[in-house]
């Protein structure tokens, strides 16, 4: 007689040994931390049998490797204020696929986009005739930050829109 013995310690005597273990133990899991494994056939001496079911769509599984889950990253708001997410292929479950888009038009992708133009250089000026336009943040990616100061008194000063600018109509 001969005997087998498993790396899980199982030991048959004459027959060749069940040595199936539960595959979904393994550290790390073979199917990643947004997946659910199960082994079904621990005890049918099956190797590469388990499978990976998504957390997010149950309907979406693989067997013996990651299931592709659909994984939406503009939930997480990854652009910022004023820019809207589109994450265009979401099927191929690619990281940073995803596309900031900025009222002005620049688009960037994987990332947060650069979006502040010199709000000041707008025709009309966003100020009026008789006011300075200054914009000290536009590598800041900050929107509606101008600041518009009387040519009349700069002492009198505005951010985001117009000053009060006190006339003498008298002059």
């Amino acid at each position: 007689d001969f005997t087998c013995t498993c790396a899980n310690g199982v030991v048959t005597t004459g027959a060749s040994a069940t040595c199936e273990t539960d595959e979904c133990a393994a550290t790390p899991s073979p199917c990643g931390a947004d997946q659910t494994c199960s082994d079904p056939n621990t005890a049918a001496n099956k190797l590469h049998d388990f499978e990976c079911t998504c957390k997010s769509d149950t309907s979406l599984k693989a067997v013996d490797g990651p299931a592709t889950c659909d994984k939406d990253e503009c939930k997480s708001d990854p652009c910022g204020m004023g820019q809207t997410c589109n994450d265009p292929v979401k099927s191929l479950n690619s990281l940073k696929d995803f596309t900031c888009t900025c009222v002005n038009g620049v688009v960037t992708t994987g990332a947060s986009a650069t979006c502040e133009t010199d709000e000041c250089a707008a025709t009309p000026s966003p100020c009026g005739a008789d006011q300075t336009c200054s914009d000290p943040n536009t590598a800041a990616n900050k929107l509606h930050d101008f600041e518009c100061t009387c040519k009349s008194d700069t002492s009198l000063k505005a951010v985001d829109g117009p000053a009060t600018c006190d006339k003498d109509e008298c002059k």
